[in-house]
């Protein structure tokens, strides 16, 4: 028993000193020590011995096992060492390479041309109002002089949540909002998003961005809202721009109108843009209706005042040159990184 234990220790030990990786030495540990070891063998078979040798022999078993033991442990080390020696030599960083810059997203489009407008605007002394996405019927339609079964509502295609509750199809309500909260004089615009169930196609979207804009003080004129409409084009598309205004209906103002720009593209000479016109359609506009005010608390026999309304995403085509609205919202990075 004895002459087997020593041959053990001794054949353990050389295998143990020739092993060149981790999994050989758990390989070795599993041969001498596993539960279907040779060592544990021999202790397994010790019920044979004399009573007088077990002592003896157990002791010796465990002397062997502690130095394999021992071994597997201190070789196990040295494989350790080698490998992160090895790994240390084949990843060494060299300091002196210049770093990787990471990529650094942009401001969208949208949001570029709207800090714009927005910056136009409050150089004229307006103010930036927010209203909620999920509106009531009563501030989207009624009190814009939009009441039950009129033919405007039937344009603007709403998403209804329930009979009283919808997705504003347009930033409008807003003003009736402030002009319930707040006493004139008033000088707001109301950037937002918007929504309508249109099909999408590449000048349609079920969601879109509206700008408004409210002033409300004595003496408001036709005069006045010419006036800041051109400033404001010539401030966003150039000096040169040219500005018209055609008379149109809209609920919510009279007398109403449509305005329209001269095009970028070709300078009002006419080209594919705008449909060889050399006019845009951007906005419209109007004085506010005497009904609206009262909708919003205010005397329209004191105080009247100017409303208009413009698609975000077409002044944004129109600077840009973009003819597909989907190229706005797609994300496709290819895109946006041009900008």
């Amino acid at each position: 028993m004895r002459e087997k234990l020593d041959l053990i220790q001794k054949e353990a030990l050389d295998n143990i000193e020739k092993a060149g990786e981790s999994n050989s030495l758990e390989e070795i540990r599993v041969k001498y020590l596993g539960k279907k070891g040779q060592l544990t063998q021999i202790l397994r078979g010790m019920g044979k011995l004399a009573p007088e040798e077990r002592p003896v022999v157990g002791q010796l078993a465990n002397q062997v096992r502690q130095v394999i033991e021992s071994k597997l442990t201190e070789k196990g080390r040295e494989i350790e060492e080698i490998v992160l020696a090895k790994r240390l030599k084949e990843e060494s960083i060299d300091v002196t390479l210049p770093g990787k810059k990471p990529s650094l997203g942009k401001l969208h489009p949208l949001t570029t041309v709207l800090n714009q407008i927005t910056e136009i605007f409050l150089g004229m002394g307006f103010d930036v109002a927010e209203g909620p996405e999920i509106e009531l019927d009563y501030y989207n339609f009624e009190a814009l002089n939009i009441p039950k079964n009129h033919p405007a509502r039937d344009t603007q295609d709403t998403f209804y949540i329930n009979e009283n509750i919808l997705l504003r199809t347009h930033t409008s309500p807003t003003q009736i909002r402030t002009m319930e909260v707040q006493e004139p004089p008033i000088k707001i615009i109301v950037p937002g998003r918007v929504y309508r169930s249109d099909a999408v196609d590449a000048t349609h979207s079920p969601i879109f961005h509206q700008i408004e804009g409210l002033v409300v003080d004595k003496n408001i004129t036709m005069g006045d809202l010419k006036g800041v409409l051109d400033v404001f084009a010539k401030a966003i598309f150039g000096p040169k721009t040219r500005t018209r205004f055609r008379p149109h209906h809209f609920p919510f103002t009279e007398p109403s109108a449509e305005m329209d720009v001269s095009c970028v593209t070709c300078d009002g000479q006419g080209c594919r843009i705008c449909s060889n016109t050399g006019w845009i359609e951007i906005l419209g506009a109007g004085m506010v209706h005497p009904k609206v005010l009262e909708y919003g608390n205010i005397d329209p026999n004191e105080y009247t005042g100017f409303a208009f309304g413009m698609g975000l995403d077409r002044i944004v085509n129109q600077i840009y040159g973009i003819d597909d609205i989907r190229l706005l919202y797609e994300n496709d990075i290819r895109f946006l990184s041009q900008f």
